[in-house]
């Protein structure tokens, strides 16, 4: 089975969840400590061994293909000013062997219509998407595992995790059984089912990595929730010829399109931060005493 060389990235959606500090700014392009989301994303996916990265981005979204640019004056500077380190994090935001191709989506039409776009670069490969809302916390990371179950099953995989039931309306959510550990063979998969009709409780959560023959699917694929083309109604067509696996990864993921869920994150890693985790953790220890010693207080008065 081919590699998996190439990795799609749909960044064309307009973050109102984040609004206003996205109004004239990418949501992908938030901060988690010093770097923006979509650049742990595309760092998830050169460590899983992807050297083409495909980005589908839209209106607003120039910050994205700026921050994957060299930068002359920049660079320059901080030659000029002998700021080595700091030089070598911008040089190293892109390796030399990666190469990166921006396309356009004129209209919202949905993720699937997103993914389809890079049809024309994917050819007949298998590739990766990867939503850089969904950050993920795990060693190896997330996609390099998933890669490693491709190569094992010769499959289509998808990542998930288990969800609460009444969260469902969130999420892809796949009929599946288990078959080996992690590893669940997917019969079916409904985009945000009400409770109640959800087939499990395993929520597909912004990894994939699918066969070039899912854009035949998605070509064929008419409007469905929300109006839009959606991927998980093509992923379910594609189980009629192809199989395709759910994968319940090892490792943390924090829904950054979600306010609670960005600062969960930052908190995470901030904590792991080389440079500032070990006074950071401190200082959130030291919160958690005050905060304790106060409620206690609190109590004792009461009483």
């Amino acid at each position: 089975m081919a590699e998996v060389r190439k990795a799609v990235f749909p960044v064309a959606g307009l973050g109102t969840r984040f609004l206003p500090a996205t109004k004239a700014s990418a949501k992908e392009m938030m901060p988690v400590v010093d770097k923006p989301l979509i650049q742990y994303a595309v760092e998830e996916a050169i460590a899983a061994g992807c050297d083409q990265l495909i980005f589908i981005s839209g209106r607003g979204k120039r910050a994205i293909e700026d921050h994957f640019d060299v930068s002359y004056e920049l660079e320059n500077e901080l030659e000029k000013r002998g700021k080595k380190a700091l030089l070598e994090q911008v040089q190293s935001i892109l390796p030399s062997h990666v190469s990166t191709i921006f396309l356009r989506q004129p209209y919202p039409l949905g993720l699937g219509h997103a993914v389809l776009m890079a049809k024309p670069v994917i050819g007949d490969e298998p590739f990766a998407v990867l939503l850089a809302d969904d950050l993920m916390l795990g060693e190896p990371p997330v996609l390099a595992q998933m890669v490693e179950q491709h190569h094992r099953y010769q499959a289509g995989i998808l990542g998930v995790e288990e969800i609460p039931r009444e969260h469902s309306t969130r999420y892809g959510v796949v009929d599946a059984r288990p078959w080996d550990e992690r590893i669940f063979q997917v019969s079916g998969i409904v985009e945000k089912p009400q409770p109640e009709k959800a087939p499990s409780n395993l929520g597909v959560v912004g990894r994939y990595i699918l066969p070039a023959r899912l854009f035949h699917f998605l070509e064929n694929t008419q409007s469905g929730a929300g109006g839009e083309i959606q991927l998980t109604d093509a992923i379910a067509h594609l189980l009629s010829e192809r199989q395709v696996l759910a994968y319940r990864f090892a490792g943390q993921r924090f829904d950054c399109g979600d306010k609670l869920g960005y600062l969960k994150a930052t908190i995470a890693f901030g904590k792991l931060h080389p440079e500032v985790g070990a006074d950071f953790t401190e200082y959130m220890n030291s919160l958690c005493q005050s905060q304790g010693k106060a409620e206690n207080s609190e109590a004792a008065h009461e009483a």
